[in-house]
């Protein structure tokens, strides 16, 4: 009798170490939205080196998903100055290329830079700079980052940087509040000399909107002097008071730093080795060495692929393990003209959509069989598909390019038609029976597509007495 109830008190400890992966946050009822709207940014603020936009994190689609999304766009030679948040984030690089650098405490200092310096007659060493490492990134890349961990990025391409971030506010790791809050450690990022602009003034009102300043400016300065051991002057600098340059500023001569060449660092080893050929399984790595970047567009890693309809690609914890810590993923998905991906719902995770070329017809149904969502997404809105709403997409005539969120780690996804859908894994007679039909069309319904998810249409028009028909013929 003991030995079944330490049992079962083992079995309750993990079932609520598993459903408090994600936070404290979440609320009974939060998810229960009868409408899903296509979103476009609400809130705009302009800096001296790039401009930041804000979707509305107070709608009732990502307060359902516990997240919120924003935008950067670095202009050249722009910095965005260092930063930590309540929460972790994904971001996506849209456009562009750059530098970034993330600061935590404890982990050691191996960029360095050193000078030759000669005394009393021997040579001897010592270092001008040390810093902690420095990372490339590039246009298809996903850059993670731990909540509170303090980091930068720099665009030192020739054209504008597009960075595409979301936040998990319901992450376990925000003891806060649903709100986001990105805590700077220079500059005056609410200051006089930004631009702020409300898209929709009357939205962004019940909970706040993203929160943001720099923490130094509530030190007492002498307190500041003491602790960094340089004067008043220098401690005010650090809080940013008269600083009218915003939260990205222009670097005018380029940012000295010490970084690796670009065919030198990891980045240019994985151009080279396949994707399959990789040995790293996480286990080697620290929160000092853990790798932060995965590139996600190259065709070569599609998990899913059909020269006809589009590919789709995915990083989740076991392609990127620090994934695990964040309880994020991250998808992929390119639909080409004509393109359709099956019906499907995602087991375990919201999905966080943002389309990032193209357009596509999109319909999303609820488990009370209601279409929340029928319409067309266009290139810059977003979209969320809360847990289990059965969602499918179809192209528009420029086909349709999209990153996707997820809430889970490993996000898992479930096909409602297809070689590996739910209904392929029925029974014939269990399919006739549930939708009254023969056993001939019950077998032509389960085996009529023989794609795993991407599948081709064409659209023809047809005029039978004098009517004109819309015909669509789907090819394997």
């Amino acid at each position: 009798m003991a030995k079944l109830f330490l049992s079962l008190l083992t079995f309750l400890l993990l079932f609520s170490l598993s459903f408090a992966l994600r936070g404290s946050t979440w609320q009974q009822g939060q998810c229960r939205i009868s409408r899903i709207n296509a979103q476009e940014p609400t809130r705009r603020i302009q800096a001296e080196g790039g401009v930041s936009e804000f979707w509305d994190h107070n709608s009732d689609e990502f307060q359902c998903a516990g997240v919120s999304i924003h935008r950067h766009r670095l202009q050249a030679r722009a910095l965005m100055l260092p930063a930590y948040h309540n929460a972790p984030i994904l971001a996506y690089v849209q456009q562009g290329r750059g530098m970034y650098g993330v600061m935590i405490s404890g982990c050691p200092e191996t960029f360095e830079s050193s000078q030759q310096q000669f005394e009393e007659g021997r040579g001897a060493q010592r270092f001008r700079d040390r810093h902690q490492k420095i990372g490339q990134f590039r246009e298809g890349d996903i850059l993670a980052f731990p909540a509170g961990a303090a980091h930068w990025a720099y665009n030192n391409g020739d054209q504008e940087l597009v960075i595409v971030v979301l936040q998990d506010n319901a992450n376990n790791a925000n003891q806060l509040d649903p709100n986001p809050r990105s805590f700077f450690l220079a500059g005056n990022p609410a200051g006089r000399g930004q631009e702020q602009q409300e898209y929709a003034p009357q939205l962004g009102r019940k909970r706040g909107q993203h929160q943001f300043g720099n923490v130094f400016r509530g030190f007492d300065v002498q307190i500041l002097s003491e602790v960094f051991g340089v004067d008043e002057q220098t401690a005010r600098s650090l809080q940013g008071e008269n600083d009218e340059r915003g939260h990205i500023i222009t670097v005018a001569r380029g940012l000295q730093v010490i970084s690796p060449p670009l065919q030198r660092e990891e980045y240019g080893r994985q151009e080279e080795e396949p994707y399959y050929g990789r040995r790293d399984n996480g286990l080697e790595e620290t929160i000092c060495s853990a790798k932060l970047r995965e590139n996600i567009d190259k065709p070569s890693r599609a998990d899913i692929y059909n020269p006809r309809a589009g590919r789709f690609s995915t990083i989740n914890s076991l392609t990127l393990p620090i994934l695990s810590f964040l309880q994020l993923s991250a998808a992929r998905g390119v639909l080409y003209r004509n393109g359709i991906m099956a019906p499907h719902w995602c087991v375990n995770a919201h999905s966080v959509i943002y389309v990032t070329r193209g357009e596509s017809d999109m319909q999303i149904v609820n488990h009370n069989g209601q279409a929340v969502f029928d319409g067309r997404v266009r290139e810059g809105q977003v979209v969320v598909v809360p847990q289990n709403f059965a969602v499918v997409k179809r192209a528009g005539e420029q086909g349709c390019e999209w990153v996707e969120f997820n809430t889970n780690d490993n996000a898992l996804i479930n096909t409602l038609s297809g070689r590996t859908s739910a209904l392929r894994g029925l029974p014939a007679d269990v399919i006739a029976n549930a939708y009254q039909i023969s056993r001939e069309e019950a077998q032509r319904l389960k085996y009529s597509r023989r794609e795993t998810m991407m599948f081709r249409y064409v659209r023809v028009n047809l005029n039978v007495n004098g009517k004109r028909l819309r015909v669509f013929f789907f090819l394997s």
